[in-house]
């Protein structure tokens, strides 16, 4: 995976997802491993960047939203959710936006 995500001209859409974690692992890095590999193979997936710290952030971009309403509702991608409210995050935010110029070197 690219550091920084190949992204189109756009428009595209972008989902920020923020969270701070549990203490330990519990099978966290291999699912997260996953979900990239899954939402890879997701029509409209356009490409990810992540950071993690105190604070994770981890950016998806996607052609339109109904590939968001896709992804979210893929069954692999529900159990992940499900695990991740019990056992990964003390807390998360999802914000979903609209890429309407980008630009860098």
């Amino acid at each position: 995976m690219s550091v920084i995500a190949n992204t189109p001209k756009p428009p595209y859409f972008a989902v920020i997802f923020t969270s701070t974690r549990t203490d330990g692992d519990n099978g966290y890095d291999d699912m997260a491993n996953r979900m990239v590999e899954l939402a890879d193979q997701q029509s409209g997936f356009l490409g990810i960047e992540s950071a993690r710290e105190n604070v994770g952030i981890t950016v998806s971009y996607w052609a339109d939203l109904e590939s968001i309403k896709n992804w979210k509702a893929n069954t692999e991608h529900l159990t992940a959710q499900k695990i991740g409210r019990k056992s990964w995050y003390d807390s998360f935010k999802v914000r979903i936006s609209k890429v309407e110029r980008d630009y860098g070197i």
